[in-house]
């Protein structure tokens, strides 16, 4: 079977602290619970979690929806976005597995980065390792004051805003995010075609404004 890996990559820095924290536990929570309900996404989608701090850590290794389990967030820290991208490719590296001349592997991961600040660590450097490996979509949210053109760098133009963190604008967030993970999976299990970008993934709602 060609799993459908995505990664989350959740930035757990002090600054999250309190209700965008909450929030994104929720949001985490929702998008297992709609993903579960999708006969597409229950067959091809594995779920990974990274958070970063002052370094980043793999909370849930790529894991199939129903052994998903909500790993416990907590805000601290500063914010090693760097670290996180490194610890996605060494993760994608080591757990997907590969097309050979008689197989397919898996297909190409979603990323969807969160971030509600600027990078504290040479994030250069992830990135380079990060762009090492084969992505499929990788799109950047910045919440509230989200370093914009660092996520420009990572994402290219997949980048979205969330101009608050409260209660409203995360779920819409996280609901999008599932959405665009099950067309992915109808896709790749319909059509064996993969969705390239933020152009061919549902269209955001009004709360999450695409950045041009």
């Amino acid at each position: 079977m060609r799993r459908l890996p995505v990664f989350l990559l959740l930035d757990t820095s002090g600054s999250m602290f309190g209700e965008p924290i909450e929030q994104v536990k929720n949001g985490v929570q929702m998008l297992v619970s709609a993903l579960r309900q999708d006969p597409y996404a229950l067959e091809t989608a594995f779920l990974s979690v990274i958070t970063f701090d002052s370094k980043a850590d793999e909370k849930v290794k790529l894991t199939e929806l129903t052994a998903f389990q909500i790993p416990a967030l907590t805000a601290q820290g500063s914010t090693a976005l760097g670290d996180a991208l490194r610890l996605v490719a060494e993760s994608a590296s080591s757990q997907l597995a590969k097309s050979t001349s008689t197989t397919k592997g898996d297909w190409k991961p979603m990323v969807f980065l969160m971030t509600d600040g600027a990078p504290t660590d040479d994030w250069q450097k992830g990135l380079a390792r990060f762009q090492q490996e084969k992505w499929g979509v990788v799109v950047g949210c910045a919440v509230n004051n989200g370093d914009i053109s660092a996520l420009k760098q990572i994402c290219g133009e997949s980048v979205v805003r969330l101009d608050t963190s409260d209660a409203s604008a995360m779920a819409k967030f996280f609901k999008w995010v599932s959405a665009s993970v099950s067309s992915n999976s109808k896709a790749v299990e319909t059509a064996g075609k993969e969705v390239e970008g933020l152009d061919q993934l549902p269209p955001p709602p009004p709360e999450i404004k695409v950045v041009v």
